[in-house]
C-alpha cells in the first residue's frame, strides 16, 4: 500500500477499506493499518482481492474521489467517480492538445527515452570495462538527444528518435554476455514477426508493459488511444505507446539482458518457423512474466517526485503526471528518466 501525489494505491490481498466518520480506513485482518482523512486523497486505485464497502463508494462520489479497479497484475477493470467527474474534462484537454501543440510532451518522452537507452550503455561499461563501439554510441546518443531537444517538428523528432533507437540497438549484442550460445545472437531489433529469440523477448515484454501503461491511463480518466508521439491508429493504444517510449530500455531491455546472462532463459526455449518468426515456448512465456512481475516489487526513487515507490506503480505515477500537466497543475510533463 502507498500514498503517492494525493492518491492511494492498494495493493495488499484482502485488504478491506471503509468509511470511518470523515476518514477513509484500511484494515487487514481486521487490525486497522492505515486511517486518512477523505480530503487529503483524490484517487483511490484497487488491485486485485481489495474489498471497499458501499457506504465508502457513496462517500468518495460525494467528495469527488475517483476509485479505479485492476486485476492484481494490474489489468484494468473499472473506474468509479461521481457526478461532478472530470473526465470528459480532461479528455478533451487531451484531445485538442494531441493536435494542437503535441510537440512538447512528444519531446520530453524521447529525451527521456535517450538518456536512459545512453545509461544503459553507460551502466554496461561501469560493470564490464570500455567497449570503442559501445563508447561511440554513447556519443552519437548525446548527439541525437540535443537534436531532439531542438526538432521543430513532430516528423523531424520522430526523425531523431529512429536514428537514435537503430545506434542504440546497434551496439546491443555487446551487452549480451553469452557469447558462445550462438542462439542468442542479436543483429538489430526487428519485429512483426521477430526473428530471434532476443527480439522475440523484447517484443513479448514491451506487449505486456504497454497494457499495464493503458491501464494505467484509463485509472486517471485519459484516453490511451490518442496519443502525442504516435499517430492513431484502430485498435492502437497510442497514448500508452507514447509513455512506453521512455520506460522500455531501463525496464524491459535491461530485464530481457538480464535472463539472458544469467541463463535464466535458454536458446533451446524458442523454436523458428519456416517463416522465419521465432516463438518462445510457454515455459519461457511463464519464466519472463514471473520475472517482469517480480521486477514490479523493486522499489525506485522516481526522479521528479523523489519518492520511493514499487517499479510496477511508475506506469501509474506517469499517467497522474500527464494528467497533471494536461490539467495545467504542472507546467511541463516530466517523464521517467533513468540515469
Amino acid at each position: 500500500m502507498k500514498k503517492l501525489q494525493n492518491s492511494l494505491f492498494i495493493t495488499r490481498q484482502k485488504s478491506y477499506v471503509h468509511k470511518q466518520r470523515e476518514t477513509i480506513v484500511v484494515e487487514q485482518e481486521s487490525e486497522k493499518i492505515l486511517q486518512i482523512p477523505i480530503h487529503a486523497i483524490k484517487s483511490i486505485f484497487c488491485f486485485g482481492n481489495v474489498i471497499v464497502s458501499p457506504f465508502l463508494l457513496g462517500f468518495c462520489a460525494e467528495n469527488g474521489v475517483g476509485l479505479a479497479f485492476f486485476t492484481e497484475y494490474g489489468r484494468f477493470l473499472a473506474r468509479i467517480q461521481g457526478p461532478q467527474s472530470g473526465n470528459v474534462l480532461l479528455r478533451r484537454i487531451q484531445y485538442e492538445k494531441t493536435k494542437s501543440a503535441p510537440l512538447d510532451v512528444a519531446r520530453a518522452i524521447i529525451a527521456a527515452k535517450i538518456v536512459s537507452s545512453r545509461s544503459v550503455l553507460q551502466r554496461h561499461i561501469r560493470n564490464y570495462g570500455s567497449q570503442d563501439d559501445v563508447v561511440k554510441v554513447i556519443g552519437r546518443l548525446k548527439h541525437n538527444l540535443e537534436q531532439a531537444r531542438v526538432d521543430p517538428s513532430l516528423d523531424r523528432l520522430r526523425g531523431t528518435e529512429g536514428v537514435a533507437a537503430a545506434n542504440y540497438f546497434s551496439v546491443f549484442q555487446h551487452l549480451v554476455r553469452v557469447e558462445n550460445d550462438a542462439g542468442f545472437a542479436f543483429n538489430g531489433r526487428n519485429k512483426r514477426p521477430p526473428t530471434d529469440p532476443i527480439n522475440a523477448m523484447l517484443s513479448f515484454l514491451y506487449s505486456v508493459l504497454g497494457n499495464d501503461i493503458s491501464a494505467a491511463l484509463q485509472g486517471v480518466g485519459l484516453d490511451p488511444q490518442v496519443g502525442f508521439l504516435h499517430t492513431d491508429r484502430s485498435g492502437r493504444d497510442s497514448l500508452a505507446m507514447d509513455l512506453l517510449e521512455e520506460l522500455r530500455a531501463w525496464w524491459v531491455d535491461r530485464l530481457v539482458l538480464t535472463q539472458v546472462n544469467r541463463r535464466e532463459i535458454k536458446a533451446r526455449d524458442f523454436s523458428q518457423a519456416v517463416s522465419g518468426a521465432v516463438t518462445m515456448s510457454e515455459s519461457a512465456r511463464k519464466a519472463l512474466l514471473k520475472a517482469y512481475q517480480e521486477k514490479k516489487h523493486e522499489e525506485v526513487e522516481h526522479p521528479y517526485t523523489k519518492e520511493k515507490l514499487p517499479i510496477g506503480l511508475i506506469p501509474h505515477m506517469q499517467a497522474m503526471l500527464l494528467a497533471s500537466h494536461l490539467r495545467g497543475d504542472l507546467e511541463c510533463y516530466p517523464p521517467f528518466v533513468y540515469r
